[in-house]
């Protein structure tokens, strides 16, 4: 069957790493040389007003509806944190035809609103759904326990043969998702095809490894970390991208 390639981006709601300079056209023009068949973005600003007024270039639509539309992709989007000037969430694209599903709410404290975004994609080819889960975890590694077991009692809801990838910003640095994740048969991508988590933040001298592809009944082509310029003046994370074909 078709190899697919699926990309995993924290954009930081389109910002440069300081939050000093808006950065969406050059997201937007790296990440249409990507080509990736899906795409799983983190920190996607679906409304942010006082920015629409700091920068004239501030897209009037969501941001995940703007990329949509520069990349020709199919769009899903989970509101994650509501505010009086906004919201921010995560997003889904593909080329392919995409069916939303559900956005978890993974919340555990009152300061980081998470969330996970259940699609289902049918790639070209593919006899079965590809179920794609965008998630975005918090910083404090007993807050992730947490969403973790709410991760794993989701995922136990849905049928264990069809194929899966769970994508997005882990905020791992101690690097223990592994433990939690194992049980539930998920796979890391980068350990799988080169023995170790990928290094992807700061994106200007990537030292920890905060994002990760997870996958089940895929099997694991090769996977890369897009690293240097334009990334490296981008988001304040690396994107990385892993190309998966069914068993």
């Amino acid at each position: 069957m078709n190899a697919i390639t699926i990309t995993s981006y924290n954009i930081h709601k389109g910002m440069s790493p300081t939050n000093r300079w808006l950065r969406l056209d050059g997201m937007k023009n790296a990440l249409q040389q990507l080509n990736a068949d899906v795409l799983c973005l983190q920190e996607v600003q679906g409304q942010n007003l006082k920015r629409a007024m700091n920068f004239a270039e501030f897209p009037d639509c969501g941001q995940h509806e703007w990329f949509g539309e520069f990349l020709s992709t199919q769009v899903s989007y989970g509101k994650n944190a509501e505010y009086q000037h906004g919201h921010h969430g995560n997003a889904v694209l593909s080329r392919h035809p995409l069916d939303p599903k559900h956005n978890l709410n993974i919340t555990v404290n009152r300061l980081e609103k998470r969330g996970v975004l259940h699609c289902e994609v049918y790639p070209d080819g593919w006899q079965t759904a590809l179920v794609v889960l965008c998630v975005h975890l918090n910083l404090l590694h007993r807050d992730r326990q947490k969403q973790y077991q709410a991760i794993a009692k989701y995922v136990q809801t849905l049928p264990s043969d069809v194929p899966l990838v769970l994508a997005g910003d882990f905020n791992d640095w101690s690097k223990k998702s592994c433990q939690a994740l194992s049980s539930l048969g998920l796979n890391e991508a980068f350990v799988q095809a080169h023995g170790a988590y990928p290094a992807t933040f700061p994106a200007k001298l990537p030292l920890l490894s905060l994002d990760r592809i997870y996958v089940r009944n895929l099997t694991v082509q090769t996977a890369m970390v897009h690293a240097g310029i334009p990334w490296s003046n981008l988001s304040d994370h690396l994107p990385i991208s892993a190309v998966v074909s069914p068993l």
